[in-house]
């Protein structure tokens, strides 16, 4: 019987250099390993979620693995994928993620287990050992047998445990490494640095392939092969991102692993999983965290791909409603807060020729985490960041290296010139991002506008809704796949009334700045009220953000 809850070791360290990906075996499963350019092993199933297509043959970029058929993305750590090339104006949804591994690397040797039941622990017999690990020699024959045949073969051997043998006189271990029913990898270890390594090596591979010969010639009739099954990822999942329901999520745990100054006035927040691998995210993602105090605020994901932990910065705002002065104030390192999963209504695309990213002071978040990729995946951009002075540019650590333009100190009248420079020359396939202050993105919209950028190349992300919002109208709600019709009275929203009744509506900011309630209109004229949607979106009436918008009309036919 094969030990599926067994540790074994799958690859020599020597055979994760940079920016490799080899290609692993256990038990009938097929892996995908390597090494991030922080020294974290990925132990992955092999394969892409898209088409199957081996992802031991993709790109290995530090941070991100990349299937070299259709392009997806796969992050570090978590597996879950960043990117779709097909869909480069949507975030893939949290779902599409592979299957991971556990793996340990010691001794020389990348360990793993396809269940474990125990935490690894090192074979007794490898303990203070300075190994040097031998090539590894494929053997056509059951794990079982050939463990049984080696420890008969090799004079003064002993076993071990369930899957090595010792051979004491030369200090020699060899680990049979289980790849299927019926076929099987000795991988041999010395337990000291020999003086002459090379004659070492080939003496020891000379014993191990002659292990091999012996063991291949023994006879012995190996079992079938094992069925390994797959689940394939539901394709529809590709084609919409991740969508909160019914209100912000808390279903993350994380600690506050570090707390700084990232500027003036804005404080730097290092958020790491207090168990397991926080979810992959997509450059401008934002995550709902949940206060001490009881408010939930969203704050964008500044960081590079394959990150594993969340920074996130937070400006004090004394004159708020309590977020920023509680995080600020209240939260210290060590605290474990609960954020929601990222969530992404203000994505990236990566098909672009150019894209400028224009930020204005705190804004600089979610732009940052863009500049990043962008400069990762060698896509030609220009970062454009408006402060009051150095000291209020947050995060200027992270701008080293990065194509980055400051402009300090300037007026209305001066933020407007140099924006008209930035903005000149539109060409196809050039895109602009934008996120700061509401005059600042109001001003940038008209200036691009005027000069020939359309709508659809101008993206934008408020901090927040700047405008007064009227909800002194009532009027009614059809849904018309819930079979039901609802009142939306005076002072009460279309999202509160939803959620009142039972309908499980997703949102997240709840001013009309985010987009996440966003509903279809199928009849009846909405009144906008939210900063989230474009001239021509808002001129369509085909869709309303539920949290602020009301209707001009008597009633309003909802698609949900």
């Amino acid at each position: 019987m094969l030990d599926l809850a067994g540790w074994h070791p799958i690859a020599a360290s020597s055979d994760l250099p940079t920016r490799h990906v080899f290609h692993g075996q256990l038990l009938g499963r097929e892996f995908a390993v390597w090494r991030a350019d922080d020294g974290f092993v990925n132990v992955w199933e092999n394969r892409c979620l898209h088409r199957g297509v081996r992802l031991s043959l993709g790109l290995n970029d530090g941070r991100e693995l990349r299937c070299l058929y259709h392009g997806w993305r796969y992050s570090s750590r978590s597996a879950g994928c960043t990117y779709i090339p097909a869909h480069p104006a949507d975030a893939p949804a949290r779902t599409i993620c592979n299957r991971t591994y556990d793996a340990v690397e010691a001794a020389g040797m990348v360990w793993s287990s396809v269940a474990p039941e125990a935490e690894f622990a090192l074979p007794e017999v490898l303990a203070g050992a300075d190994p040097l690990v031998l090539r590894p020699v494929p053997v056509n024959a059951a794990p079982g047998v050939a463990l049984a045949l080696a420890e008969g073969l090799l004079p003064d051997a002993r076993a071990i445990g369930a899957a090595s043998v010792s051979f004491a006189e030369a200090g020699l271990v060899v680990f049979v490494q289980p790849l299927d029913a019926h076929r099987c990898v000795l991988r041999g270890v010395l337990l000291a640095q020999p003086d002459d390594r090379m004659a070492a090596l080939r003496y020891h591979d000379g014993v191990l392939c002659g292990l091999r010969d012996r063991i291949e010639a023994s006879g012995e009739v190996a079992p079938p092969p094992l069925e390994v099954g797959f689940q394939p990822v539901d394709a529809a999942l590709a084609e919409m991102p991740a969508r909160a329901r019914s209100g912000p999520k808390a279903e993350l745990r994380v600690q506050v692993a570090r707390k700084w100054d990232a500027a003036q006035d804005v404080a730097g927040f290092q958020l790491r999983a207090v168990r397991g691998v926080l979810p992959a995210f997509q450059p401008g993602a934002h995550i709902d965290v949940h206060l001490p105090n009881g408010m939930s605020r969203q704050y964008s994901i500044t960081n590079a791909p394959g990150e594993s932990d969340y920074t996130i910065g937070v400006k004090r705002d004394a004159a708020g409603r309590g977020g920023s002065v509680c995080l600020h104030g209240d939260v210290r390192e060590g605290d474990v807060l609960a954020i929601s999963a990222p969530r992404n209504n203000f994505p990236l695309r990566r098909d672009s020729e150019k894209v400028l990213l224009i930020a204005g002071g705190i804004g600089i978040t979610p732009m940052l985490a863009m500049a990043q990729a962008l400069q990762v995946q060698g896509i030609p951009y220009a970062l454009h960041v408006f402060a009051r002075s150095e000291a209020h540019v947050p995060f200027a650590d992270r701008l080293a290296g990065l194509a980055v333009t400051r402009h300090l100190g300037l007026d209305a009248a001066g933020t407007g010139a140099v924006l008209g420079d930035i903005l000149s020359g539109y060409a196809f396939s050039h895109h602009v991002y934008v996120c700061g202050p509401a005059p600042m993105l109001t001003a940038t919209r008209e200036i691009a506008a005027g000069a020939g950028w359309p709508e659809e190349a101008v993206h934008f992300e408020y901090f927040a809704n700047p405008e007064v919002i009227d909800d002194s109208t009532s009027f009614e709600i059809a849904l018309a796949r819930s079979a039901m019709t609802l009142q939306v009275p005076a002072g009460r929203s279309i999202l509160e009334v939803l959620q009142e009744n039972g309908v499980d509506v997703p949102s997240s900011c709840e001013q009309g700045a985010c987009g996440t309630c966003v509903c279809g209109v199928l009849e009846g004229e909405p009144e906008h009220q939210d900063v989230y949607l474009s001239a021509a979106e808002r001129a369509a009436n085909d869709q309303i953000m539920t949290c602020v918008s009301r209707a001009r009309s008597a009633r309003l036919v909802l698609d949900i």
